[in-house]
């Protein structure tokens, strides 16, 4: 009688159990991004593994739609004083926390109000903003101290940091600190205890998401998940994801290196694609508060000693998949302008040595960070050092992964004490299109973006594009925005390359965005 009793309690158990196992098989994929996710907040850092991470956990009060327009998202309805300087914001009915709390006015005040100490244009907007308030759990104010016609796309920008909207308890958090407790109100719930640095995440489809009702379009719309499962897994040798692929043992690859697309040729199983329609450009930022990019004559001559296609064709290699671009808003922009850029032509070695020469350079070790473990990153810092020690530049080259570069490159001590000189890195041209947007324009000096340039000049002239409605003037505005980067050399655009994604039937249509984001079109 006990055993049969056991037998039908385990018997029972089972019944529970494996249906919903079963069920996940069906649903389940494994992914392979551009980089292996190690730090989880996406307000403390702007890596772009971790801001994709932040969209699977978390949402936003706005989004941008396919045009490039800012839509409701958390938010229901908003109302706009007729003096432009009071916005009243009304958050959807029913919005939940994944640990089952209600999305409240003061968990978007907090997020917002963290997310704009670590963000250029979060910054802008607090900077003209009176006061935050909220008039009840589900409604809030934003008092303005004069007009600004920037407040709906900083709440909507899609680009790191996002302003992601997550507990009060959590955004409490100083934003000098990383928040390792992972619970947003998305559409998918990341699974804490399957994290595994570097290596493995897991996010599970919250059942108590519920899609806008408008169709999914960019970042904005309708997120309708078919997918249960989402299992981030880490493959380094791209070859090895490839091969992965195509014996269905991984179901995506969010950067396929572009000497390896031709492996997926005539696999049925198996679509590849642009893995946006927005390309990457490659950049180059110098540390302004050490020597001897402190010196603008030293920035200008290793300019000059630049050259794009080195790049590109160390990286990319297929000229079909790159394109040579000078212009600081990236060749995507509206804004775009190409005035003054030199490294777009054959440099002349000659006039780099005599533009150092004459800067007064003093043979400093120039320390550039070289990033080992990201596919796209790992031919530039060679390129970088060999040009610059071609004109006489005393160059030390440093090997390590992302993770610990996106560390090394908040320091602000000389090179002798842990520092650094340059960095390198590959930014969807999302996040440079606008000079309101673009980090690499960030002129507020140690308050700023790594790097810290300080340029009371350029912040004027951003001011002012932050503010003017006549397009033809914003246009003139952009076109001295590139003259005064180019001149103090803020960054160096090192050309733009289309990346391309791979995926199986199993992914489903997913929706055509800038970044992998895994809900469904339709």
């Amino acid at each position: 009688m006990k055993k049969s009793l056991l037998f039908m309690a385990a018997a029972m158990c089972a019944a529970v159990v494996m249906p919903a196992s079963n069920a996940l098989a069906d649903v389940n994929i494994k992914i392979v991004q551009h980089g292996p996710l190690r730090v989880l907040d996406p307000i403390f850092t702007s890596a772009y593994v971790t801001r994709n991470h932040g969209y699977m956990i978390f949402d936003t009060l706005f989004a941008m739609d396919a045009a490039g327009k800012p839509q409701p998202q958390m938010v229901d309805t908003f109302t706009e004083s007729p003096d432009r300087l009071t916005y009243t914001f009304k958050l959807r009915s029913g919005l939940k926390f994944h640990d089952g709390a209600p999305v409240t006015s003061d968990d978007v005040i907090a997020s917002l109000q963290r997310w704009a100490q670590r963000d250029v244009m979060g910054t802008r907007l607090m900077a003209v903003t009176e006061k935050l308030s909220a008039v009840d759990a589900n409604t809030f104010t934003l008092q303005l101290k004069k007009p600004y016609g920037q407040v709906l796309d900083s709440l909507a920008k899609p680009g790191s940091p996002v302003p992601f909207i997550m507990p009060k308890r959590l955004a409490d958090t100083p934003s000098s600190q990383a928040i390792t407790e992972m619970i947003g109100s998305g559409p998918f719930k990341f699974v804490q205890g399957d994290f595994q640095p570097g290596v493995k995440a897991t996010y599970l489809k919250f059942a108590d998401y519920v899609p806008r009702a408008e169709p999914a379009s960019n970042f904005a719309g309708g997120k309708v998940v078919k997918l249960d499962r989402v299992e981030v897994v880490n493959i380094a040798d791209g070859q090895t994801a490839v091969n992965a692929l195509r014996n269905g043992e991984i179901d995506f690859i969010e950067n396929v290196a572009p000497d390896l697309l031709s492996q997926f040729d005539g696999v049925k199983s198996v679509t590849v694609e642009p893995k946006s329609r927005e390309s990457n450009m490659y950049t180059l930022r110098m540390n302004w508060l050490q020597p001897p990019f402190d010196n603008v004559k030293v920035r200008r001559a290793a300019m000059a000693a630049l050259y794009q296609l080195d790049y590109l064709d160390a990286s990319v290699g297929d000229e079909k998949r790159y394109t040579v671009c000078g212009a600081v808003l990236s060749c995507a922009s509206p804004y775009k302008s190409e005035t003054g850029a030199t490294q777009t032509k054959a440099p002349d070695l000659a006039r780099a040595r005599q533009l150092l020469k004459e800067s007064g350079y003093k043979g400093e070790k120039v320390v550039v960070l070289h990033s080992t473990d990201l596919r796209v990153l790992v031919n530039i810092a060679p390129i970088t050092a060999q040009a610059l020690r071609s004109i006489g530049m005393n160059v030390d080259m440093q090997a390590m992964d992302f993770t610990t570069l996106l560390a090394r490159r908040t320091k602000k001590d000389p090179v002798e004490k842990g520092g650094w000189s340059i960095f390198q890195s590959s930014l969807t041209t999302l996040d440079l299109s606008n000079p309101l947007v673009n980090p690499n324009l960030d002129a507020r000096g140690e308050a700023g973006y790594p790097g810290w340039t300080k340029d009371d000049t350029m912040e004027s002239l951003k001011d002012q594009f932050a503010v003017e409605g006549d397009e033809a003037k914003r246009m003139q505005l952009a076109e001295a925005i590139q003259a005064r980067a180019v001149d103090q050399v803020m960054y160096v655009p090192l050309g733009e390359a289309i990346e391309y994604k791979a995926y199986s039937a199993k992914v489903g249509k997913l929706v055509d965005a800038q970044l992998p984001m895994f809900w469904s079109a339709k």
